[in-house]
């Protein structure tokens, strides 16, 4: 893949959405930036600058060593936080308010992060937290907390999160 087609990966799943579109664009610089020690120092004003305008300003935290799969779809991108460690499938969606980490542990420690399928959509102030497994082709809903494995193929909501149902089409819960 080359530098211009994997800068531009995610534009076709925020097509009309100029905002997700921007901090994808400047997230998967940050990301090439990240490859290699020499573009680290050269650039280092500018993965200050990313952190800056896009972590305090927008209020979208995506670490540049955050491991993303293409086709990241942000709806209205404000206060959502995914943590470092997360892993996260291609053609996933991303809506408002989500938090996607680890958690403490009643030792002290912290857990791992959530790794997340491919055609996940995460609905508006979901929370994924801990060492889960969330499958592919899983719609989580508004507002959910989830905080166990995921199967692949169903629909999740509530707090704590159930499983509804088998996912139906496309269709997502916002």
């Amino acid at each position: 893949m080359g530098i211009i087609s994997y800068l531009f990966q995610d534009r076709a799943a925020n097509r009309g959405n100029f905002k997700g579109q921007l901090v994808m664009f400047l997230f998967r610089l940050v990301q090439y930036i990240n490859r290699y020690t020499v573009l680290k120092i050269v650039c280092f004003p500018y993965l200050m600058w990313y952190r800056f305008f896009v972590e305090w300003r927008l209020g979208i935290e995506l670490p540049r060593k955050l491991t993303i799969g293409k086709g990241l779809a942000l709806y209205h991108g404000q206060a959502l936080v995914v943590n470092l460690r997360v892993v996260m499938g291609d053609n996933c969606v991303l809506r408002n308010g989500v938090t996607i980490g680890h958690k403490k542990l009643a030792d002290g420690t912290m857990s791992g992060s959530p790794k997340i399928g491919n055609n996940v959509d995460i609905g508006a102030n979901a929370s994924i937290i801990g060492d889960i497994t969330i499958g592919d082709n899983v719609t989580i809903g508004a507002g959910a907390v989830v905080v166990k494995d995921v199967p692949s193929n169903c629909v999740v909501v509530g707090n704590p999160a159930r499983i509804l149902g088998a996912a139906v089409g496309s269709g997502s819960l916002q």
